[in-house]
């Protein structure tokens, strides 16, 4: 029984108004001066984002055969690990041709992994493929994957990297391709159109 009123003497101590709290007068005032501020300021800043006009449909009408096909670091490995040819699955997927198109952000992120992806390395330098050059600093690809797709509605994002792909779900009319089950799969490819 001794313990029980040492207990709630300690509970009775902890009772005290602290300086911060909220049912203080001061503390009142601030509170109301800063949602006066950021009501003021909400109310003047109103950003829409643009919809690409090629998305007036329920799909989007700039995909169209061949293909393109932007490649992530992550969808090229796994190509490897699964022992796939690239190209040849791309169009089993897609049932049309397609251009697979590495940045040169892929390939310094290839190039930075080392030895153990030098065969992801050596599919992506082949000759086949189309390679675009990026005007940005740093070599972090999957910025510069987002920010092409963002710009223009023509491609389909290849690649098995989970926030890469939560990124680019937040991008309306944007297909996602990745490897899965030993064989490619694709999300968001809208149907053809019926005329």
């Amino acid at each position: 029984m001794g313990r029980a009123k040492e207990v709630r003497k300690f509970a009775a101590v902890k009772r005290v108004i602290g300086q911060r709290d909220a049912r203080l007068k001061k503390n009142q005032m601030a509170d109301d001066a800063t949602k006066g501020k950021a009501a003021s300021t909400e109310e003047v800043t109103r950003v829409i984002p643009q919809v690409s006009s090629s998305l007036f449909f329920q799909y989007n009408t700039a995909l169209r055969p061949p293909y393109s096909v932007l490649v992530d670091t992550n969808f090229l490995s796994h190509t490897v690990r699964n022992k796939m040819e690239m190209l040849d699955s791309m169009m089993n997927c897609l049932y049309a041709e397609c251009k697979p198109i590495l940045t040169s952000c892929v390939l310094a992120e290839l190039e930075k992994l080392g030895p153990k992806y030098r065969i992801a390395l050596r599919i992506a330098k082949d000759e086949r493929w189309e390679r675009l050059e990026c005007g940005h600093k740093g070599v972090y690809a999957d910025d510069c994957i987002v920010e092409r797709v963002m710009k223009h509605k023509v491609y389909i994002v290849a690649t098995n990297d989970r926030d890469l792909k939560r990124r680019v779900r937040k991008v309306p009319g944007v297909p996602i391709m990745s490897v899965a089950r030993g064989k490619y799969i694709i999300e968001r490819l809208p149907d053809a159109p019926e005329k």
